[in-house]
């Protein structure tokens, strides 16, 4: 007779003689490490307004917020005024040499223009300066002091403007530093970017470069996060570890936020090849630029931590050389208990190339030894990527069946409250994967299961490194740690106690790198994006999957032996049958756990994150008259309108609005008949007109005739080409401009929109090849608050306003033909 084949418990890596007290053990070890982790990602406790004067207070800071962010002030606006006026009192109080940069600027980057033109303001910028004592260049900390018409930015960015107040006076207080500290506070960020791009590009200080410390929020809670850095980052990232006392940050964040469209006054720096960091806090951004951004909402551990890390590194990049910031690389780097694991990012391919033979290696060693056959190995390589595929559609899924009992989440960032959504995320990949895993791993084997996973992780480690090299890090470490473990465990005694520690730790490893990835991945990507957590959290699993085979009983029995006369014994073969049995039965409790776990978890969700006065349901809603017609229209861009918006618009039809409303953009919103207001529309004065060369020139004055936000002037492309422009002095490219052909279906071609116009108006010189006797021009100017208008129905309790540059807009244009 042949040895009969071997059990799922002998294909494992381990297999302690006492099973239940090694998964105790292990799964302890792992829960210790979380538990750390978690804690690394903690806010630290605010500081009050005595604390020490060489030392950041959250709560003199607060002070600041309270002050800055008493009610809306976009730029241009009256409250705007107030509070510049508030910074430049306390920055000169602080004895820094302070000033008002007020100019007009482009947005920054291309001059695409958000609404369908070339985009200016009129910004004034609060520019302080601390002399150093022997400057090697310049530290600039910025952040922005307006905000969005629709919220009075408790946070965004009343947070960032009161750590730099409070670095300010902690750094002027103390020793001066070696360099020159400059502090920039930026106009028109929600606007246009426009007051760093000035500042960046024309001031003065700026003309040199120097090292840019930019601080951000989009929420309202959470860790500070290091989440952007100019190229070629290693002795920045150096620094940061260094400098910040609570360092946040992922390389894997830095290469994910500079392959999205998103933008903040740090973009404007980067244009003008300065370096730096860009650190934001971005959880609880479900009142992210909505009237609910109030102080009240701020949580102070946050605003510590923002200006901890800030004082901390003010201090650090104070005193170093500026002059050899610049490497010839990036980094690769992520949080660890008690500080930055970094390396230098031309490690990336060696290391994926050494985890892909790691696990290959560790594959031939468990054929070696008799743990699985080839057979078995390609079977679990191909299995792994079940859970792999699977948890995260399964989320998005959840998400999909949440969001239809709960509509209104479509125009949030996140739910008001997130946590139980997110706990069944997780508990819902852990349930696939652990439901995988039990009905795989008696036919497959432990070790061939843990093989397979490896092997997608170095896999994943290798596209990773081609996409995004510093987010590498996130599979290849997890697979090398796993495939050494599985080693050592190879060449101990399996019974033995190293094959789980050996296990345990490579579980530790996975822990360490890819639980802050899932925890930070949902306030970063939002719920509507859940999917990416769980695939990142299936990860995890299946790089501790030898430490997750300990829950499970020895999964197995040799089969039953003959005696020398080839007979069986029935009662022997029916009671293994009954021991493997129950072992499968244990085996599925974990994912039944799991399962249940999730349903309980998302219908807390939907029990406790109810719409409500303080959590309301948001609403998106604009108002558009059109002077020429006297015709008037609610426009709101809800897919699928609230109750509320459908009893203004978008209970019939979609409209194409850029035929009437340039300005506005070339999208389709639902729309709906409303009362004509009595609203001056902005006038178009003619300073001067002249014709040379077959081409005329106009020099015109854009005046709105009421308070108003912004601004814009459109050219009918069917009675002119524009060749050339300016806006208020300075040159405007115009691009490629429609054909004849083409401006007969889309009427108007170039555009230019103003922020914050100054009362005089904008002086706006265009240059045309005409295509008709008369040019005809599209102004149109915006304000916001829709309560007076007629025919506004105001917001029931549990009804608000969506975080949106548009919300509450009040249009009014008129065409003008010369």
């Amino acid at each position: 007779m042949g040895a009969p084949p071997a059990s799922a418990a002998d294909r494992a890596l381990a297999r302690p003689r006492r099973r239940p007290l090694a998964a105790l053990a292990a799964l302890l070890a792992l829960v210790a490490v979380s538990a750390a982790m978690l804690v690394t990602l903690a806010t630290p406790t605010p500081r009050p307004v005595d604390a020490p004067a060489d030392e950041f207070s959250a709560g003199r800071a607060y002070r600041t917020v309270q002050t800055v962010a008493q009610r809306p002030h976009p730029a241009g606006s009256a409250a705007n005024d107030q509070v510049r006026e508030h910074l430049v009192g306390v920055l000169s109080g602080l004895g820094l040499q302070t000033e008002v940069q007020d100019t007009v600027a482009p947005e920054a980057g291309q001059l695409s223009g958000a609404a369908g033109g070339a985009t200016f303001a009129r910004v004034r910028n609060v520019v302080a300066r601390l002399p150093g004592t022997a400057s090697t260049g310049r530290v600039f900390l910025v952040a922005h002091y307006d905000s969005v018409q629709t919220g009075p930015g408790g946070n965004d960015d009343a947070a960032g403007t009161s750590t730099v107040l409070e670095v300010a006076r902690a750094l002027a207080a103390g020793p001066r530093p070696r360099n020159d500290v400059v502090f920039v506070l930026t106009d028109a960020e929600e606007a246009c970017l426009c007051g760093a791009a000035a500042f960046a590009a024309s001031h003065p200080l700026a003309a040199d470069g120097g090292v840019v410390l930019n601080l951000e929020a989009r929420g309202s809670t959470g860790p500070v996060i290091m989440f952007e850095t100019s190229r070629n980052n290693a002795e920045l990232v150096a620094a940061f570890g260094r400098g910040a006392p609570h360092p946040v940050g992922t390389s894997f964040a830095v290469e994910i936020y500079r392959a999205l469209p998103n933008d903040t006054d740090f973009t404007a720096f980067l244009d003008n090849d300065f370096v730096g960091l860009n650190a934001a806090y971005i959880d609880g951004g479900a009142i992210y630029h909505t009237p609910l951004d109030t102080p009240a909402a701020m949580d102070r551990g946050s605003l510590q931590m923002h200006g901890d890390n800030a004082l901390g590194l003010a201090r650090e990049f104070g005193r170093a050389d500026l002059t050899a910031l610049k490497s010839g690389h990036d980094a690769t780097y992520f949080p660890v208990p008690g500080g930055l694991v970094r390396y230098p990012g031309w490690l990336t391919w060696p290391l994926a190339a050494l985890a892909v033979l790691g696990v290959l290696v560790l594959g031939w060693q468990v054929r070696h030894t008799g743990r699985a056959g080839t057979g078995r190995l390609f079977a679990g390589f191909g299995l792994a990527l079940v859970p792999i595929v699977a948890a995260p559609i399964a989320a998005q899924l959840l998400w999909a069946g949440i969001t239809a009992l709960r509509p209104g989440y479509a125009e949030l960032l996140d739910p008001y409250r997130p946590v139980w959504y997110r706990l069944a995320v997780v508990a819902l990949a852990a349930a696939i994967l652990l439901a995988w895993y039990a009905l795989t791993r008696r036919r497959v084997g432990p070790a061939a299961l843990a093989v397979g996973g490896l092997g997608w992780l170095a896999l994943l480690g290798v596209v990773l490194a081609t996409l995004v090299p510093g987010g590498a890090y996130l599979a290849t470490l997890p697979a090398l740690a796993g495939a050494l473990a599985g080693l050592v465990a190879l060449r101990c005694r399996i019974d033995g106690p190293w094959p789980v520690v050996a296990t345990a730790l490579a579980g530790a490893v996975a822990v360490v790198i890819l639980l802050p990835t899932v925890v930070l991945l949902f306030p970063a990507l939002g719920m509507a994006m859940g999917g990416v957590a769980a695939l990142f959290a299936v990860l995890l699993g299946l790089a501790a999957l030898p430490v997750l085979d300990l829950l499970h009983p020895a999964a197995g029995l040799p089969g039953p032996t003959a005696d020398e006369h080839g007979a069986v014994d029935p009662a022997a073969h029916d009671e293994r049958r009954r021991v493997a049995a129950h072992g499968r039965r244990l085996g599925a409790l974990p994912a039944v756990a799991a399962a249940l776990a999730a349903t309980l978890f998302a219908g807390v969700g939907l029990a406790v994150d109810r719409f409500d006065a303080d959590h309301p349901v948001p609403t998106h809603l604009m108002y558009a008259l059109d002077a020429d017609t006297n015709e008037a229209q609610w426009i709101t861009r809800e897919e699928e309108p609230q109750p509320w918006t459908k009893e203004h618009a978008g209970s019939h039809f979609s409209e194409y609005l850029g035929a009437a409303f340039p300005g506005l953009g070339r999208e389709s919103m639902r729309t709906g008949v409303a009362p004509a207001a009595n609203l001056p529309a902005p006038t178009v004065q003619v300073l001067a007109d002249t014709t040379a060369g077959g081409l005329r020139t106009l020099r015109l004055r854009l005046l709105p005739q009421r308070t108003v936000r912004l601004a814009t002037l459109h050219v009918d492309a069917t009675t002119a080409e524009v060749t050339r422009a300016e806006v208020a002095g300075r040159d405007v490219p115009v691009g490629r401009q429609p054909t004849v052909e083409e401006a007969s279906l889309d009427r108007w071609g170039f555009g230019i929109v103003f922020h914050a116009p100054p009362p005089e108006g904008v002086e706006i010189t265009l240059t045309v090849r005409p295509r008709a006797a008369k040019v005809a021009l599209r102004a149109m100017d915006a304000s916001d608050g829709l309560t007076a208008l007629p025919g506004f129905r105001a917001r029931p309790a549990g009804v608000g306003v969506a975080g949106s540059h548009t919300s509450e807009m009040l249009a009014v244009a008129r065409t003008y033909s010369f």
